[in-house]
């Protein structure tokens, strides 16, 4: 791996770790593990994307989610800059929530 794949892998890690700090107030589960989050894209400059969805459009969290999102992101040691994109397609079903998540809520399909 050379220096910047090793950067931005690193990055990346940081990114995900920091997401599971993340929760929806209504559902004991961080947003990672929820699968709210659709994609990480870093860049060797530090700028950081990530695209991510709620439970629904109604979530009471849409307006300040994105925002904590963005801030915690933004504070990485190596981040530049965070901006993070709410998406609704695809829309978001239990179907992306991670094992964990679907035993940590008694979810047993």
């Amino acid at each position: 791996m050379d220096s910047n794949a090793t950067l931005i892998h690193d990055i990346e890690e940081q990114v995900v770790a920091v997401l599971r700090t993340c929760y929806d107030p209504e559902i004991p589960v961080n947003i990672y593990e929820l699968g709210l989050i659709y994609q990480v894209d870093v860049t060797p400059a530090g700028d950081v994307t990530i695209r991510m969805t709620l439970t629904s459009p109604m979530c009471p969290v849409a307006g300040t989610l994105p925002g904590e999102v963005q801030a915690k992101v933004k504070a990485i040691p190596g981040v530049v800059d965070a901006k993070v994109e709410l998406v609704w397609e695809p829309p978001w079903d239990k179907e992306r929530m991670s094992e964990a998540a679907r035993l940590e809520l008694g979810i047993f399909d």
